[in-house]
């Protein structure tokens, strides 16, 4: 043993030295711990208010945890004066459970140990007999801008930038000290942004001419959309100053933030153009199957959403506590599953393919009972999936009630990500995805399985599919199934991002028609173009117009003159039938 200690004096010097280290630590915290009680100690038994005062503004600069749980028993009253027999009056914190007499026993508030009397006996006090130490109002706000400061060292990264930014708020210079102090202790890159964008807004407040300059110039470069407000008033008042320099510095840095704030705008409204684009596509896509390929005029595509979008609202329910619901006059109560926070964070997962699975039943007996009897007659599929769809809401109304109902968001879909000021929203973020992996399981469904193969037969040819031996019928209504499942998946994700209600689908039916004209009926390609060019277009004008109406009827209008040009839209559909 002693030969391998004798060929390891590195390791041994080590180990000494992080021991070293580790109770140097400890020493300085406590140290550090003993130094906040007994500065607060001595602020309950100061001479005079603005003593007090004094003591308690000196804990800004290391503002601890410590001082905010002092300054809340300090405040309720749980502090009190001890007056020995010789005059000295020492602050205690009582402790342990009252004894007959109502006494307890007692603790030294600067330093935590027993209260002793001078033969060693422990001192017990009756709260009811002792002074208590008082606070007003000037005390209280100091106690307050210290607390305040001590959220600056919370672990959570989250609080402590948002106290870090929370600091800035009136600018106060006598906050300076503790944000430059955390500065040198700070590691996280975004924490450490937020601390010089709040640095730079209280230092727009010094009296130094120079130090406003700096401060403008860092926050220019910061492209702080915070300070821009304050910089304006800075601006202004260095006007009125004649403070060349600030005014120079002040000017810059609106023109910075300006042209950040621009390239925001820019990525928002592309963002929200795709966004649109997609839920657009995920609405559509139900019916580019059914319009585009089986040549039905569904209009009652709306009712297929808000059947997915009433299965989510189900779902949800039964993960909590249950359902009650009055079909008809018809009392049912469907028991829940009572999840908690876990059910209503794993509802969402079940209620997808739940949507799709019940409106795929519901447009197969749609389909058998009415559509089978319309194929190739237009004007009466028309007709009678306009009679369907309002006795389908009559339906959801009877079952539902006439009022909208909420469907919560899970908590994975509730956030947002910040890039660089632009925010984000998984929500949306989660429709694009979805409308990605909606088109891709339509088109591996069409091109890739024998289901497709047989679709596209009987679509390009029905006769001559019916003669090779194809069931015609059974094809007709799984790809009518299937466009009505699609219809439902848009219903789950719609139920996410708009209320819930019998005629939430009527505010769709219309975009989706005018989204598979514009692409080219029957094209799944061309519509995905559609979508997002539609919804590309409608944000980007009504961005530029500042009017959402009018950006609307300017896309309306390109719309229509589109299709005077290519009334068969962008990509046309070619087919060897000869009907």
């Amino acid at each position: 043993m002693l030969k391998q200690i004798t060929h390891r004096p590195t390791a041994i010097i080590s180990w000494l030295m992080a021991f070293s280290l580790y109770f140097v630590l400890v020493f300085v915290s406590r140290a550090d711990e003993v130094s906040i009680r007994k500065t607060v100690a001595d602020a309950t038994v100061a001479a005079s208010p603005a003593e007090q005062r004094a003591l308690i503004s000196s804990l800004k600069l290391k503002p601890a945890a410590e001082a905010v749980t002092l300054f809340d028993r300090w405040k309720a009253g749980e502090i009190f004066l001890f007056k020995d027999d010789a005059g000295l009056t020492t602050p205690v914190l009582l402790t342990g459970t009252a004894a007959p007499d109502g006494s307890f026993a007692t603790l030294r508030l600067e330093n935590g140990s027993p209260l002793l009397a001078p033969d060693g006996s422990p001192v017990r006090i009756n709260p009811k007999t002792v002074e208590a130490a008082e606070t007003d109002s000037g005390l209280r706000k100091v106690m307050k801008e210290v607390s305040d400061l001590v959220s600056l060292a919370d672990p959570d990264l989250t609080k402590r930038i948002r106290a870090i930014q929370d600091s800035a708020i009136g600018q106060k210079l006598e906050k300076l000290p503790a944000l430059l102090a955390l500065k040198a202790t700070e590691k996280n890159q975004s924490a450490l942004r937020a601390l010089d964008e709040s640095i730079a807004i209280i230092q727009l407040r010094s009296p130094i001419s120079s130090e406003r300059v700096a401060a403008c110039t860092q926050l220019g470069q910061l492209k702080s959309l915070p300070a821009y407000d304050t910089i304006k008033t800075i601006l202004t008042e260095a006007k009125k100053a004649s403070d060349g320099p600030t005014v120079l510095a002040a000017k810059a840095a609106l023109k910075a933030i300006d042209v950040h704030v621009s390239q925001i705008n820019a990525a928002g409204t592309a963002f929200r153009g795709l966004s649109l684009g997609s839920v657009l596509l995920v609405v559509a896509i139900g019916l580019a199957i059914t319009f585009g390929l089986m040549g039905i005029i569904n209009m009652a595509h709306g009712e297929f959403i808000a059947v997915g979008a009433y299965t989510a609202y189900v779902i949800q329910n039964l993960f909590a506590t249950g359902l009650k619901l009055s079909p008809f006059g018809v009392s049912l109560s469907l028991p829940g599953m009572d999840l908690g926070a876990k059910g209503a964070n794993l509802y969402f997962v079940v209620a997808i393919p739940a949507s799709f699975l019940v409106a795929a039943l519901v447009g197969i007996l749609l389909e058998r009972s009415v559509i089978q009897h319309l194929y190739k007659r237009p004007l009466e599929s028309l007709l009678a999936t306009w009679g369907i769809s309002l006795v389908m809401q009559q339906i959801l109304k009877f079952t539902f009630g006439s009022n909208n109902v909420q469907v919560s968001s899970p908590a994975w879909l509730s956030g947002n990500w910040t890039v660089n000021d632009i925010v984000f929203g998984w929500n949306r973020v989660f429709v694009i995805g979805f409308a990605v992996l909606i088109i891709l399981v339509t088109w591996l469904v069409l091109n890739k399985t024998s289901l497709g193969l047989l679709i596209r037969a009987v679509m390009q040819n029905r006769n001559m599919a019916a003669c090779m031996g194809v069931r015609t019928e059974r094809v007709n209504t799984l790809t009518f199934a299937f466009g009505c499942g699609l219809a439902g998946l848009a219903g789950a994700f719609l139920s996410q991002i708009s209320n819930v209600g019998p005629s939430m689908g009527q505010l769709y039916i219309v975009d989706s028609f005018m989204t598979v004209v514009v692409g080219g009926v029957g094209n799944i390609m061309g519509t995905v173009i559609s979508a997002l060019g539609i919804g590309l277009a409608d944000q980007s004008l009504q961005q530029y117009l500042g009017n959402p109406v009018i950006g609307k009827i300017l896309v309306l209008g390109a719309i229509i003159l589109f299709l005077q040009w290519r009334p068969a839209g962008l990509f046309v559909t070619r087919s060897r039938s000869l009907d």
